[in-house]
């Protein structure tokens, strides 16, 4: 019979992407509501001041 690793270090490809998740934590984390509430913002003041300014078709 084959001997058994008893290592428990689990699979070789899941140590790639614990050390990913954990550079990720330091990244600055934004929800997409926030990202959606921004861009709606962006586009009425484009819009109101396309309309100040004569613009508007």
């Amino acid at each position: 019979m084959a001997k058994q690793k008893s290592s428990g270090s689990g699979l070789m490809s899941s140590a790639g992407l614990m050390r990913y998740y954990d550079a990720d934590k330091r990244a600055v984390h934004v929800q997409p509501k926030t990202v959606m509430v921004f861009g709606a913002v962006c586009g009425i003041v484009i819009l109101a001041l396309s309309a100040g300014f004569g613009l508007w078709p």
